[in-house]
């Protein structure tokens, strides 16, 4: 597995960060966030998705173990992994808009491909 980026945060921090905007970002597909942190709920977000096209009592503990809400892994499991049953991965975009107003950090919109 490549390295993680650290995102400036502590390692329980970063994992909890991640762990609400995948659910987020999974919840409403899409989302507004800085490109790296974009970056990194992307590929955990993707996984996600991969687990999902195959609807098995283990996929979804392993799913259920790291997306907070239980609705959204029903959703998961019932409309978005078969809808990317065809596919082999690339499930998500990343569109840059710019820099931020108030830091200059870089911003995105991580959305799910059609």
């Amino acid at each position: 597995m490549p390295a993680q980026r650290k995102l400036g945060v502590t390692t329980d921090h970063r994992r909890a960060m991640l762990r609400g905007m995948v659910t987020f970002f999974l919840e409403s597909g899409k989302m507004e966030t800085t490109v790296t942190r974009a970056k990194e709920v992307s590929a955990v977000a993707e996984k996600m998705i991969t687990l999902a096209k195959e609807d098995t009592l283990h996929n979804k503990r392993q799913v259920m173990s790291y997306v907070t809400k239980e609705d959204v892994v029903k959703k998961l499991f019932t409309e978005i992994g078969p809808k990317y049953a065809d596919r082999n991965g690339g499930y998500t975009r990343i569109v840059k808009i710019g820099p931020r107003r108030g830091d200059s950090a870089e911003m995105a919109i991580l959305t799910l491909v059609d």
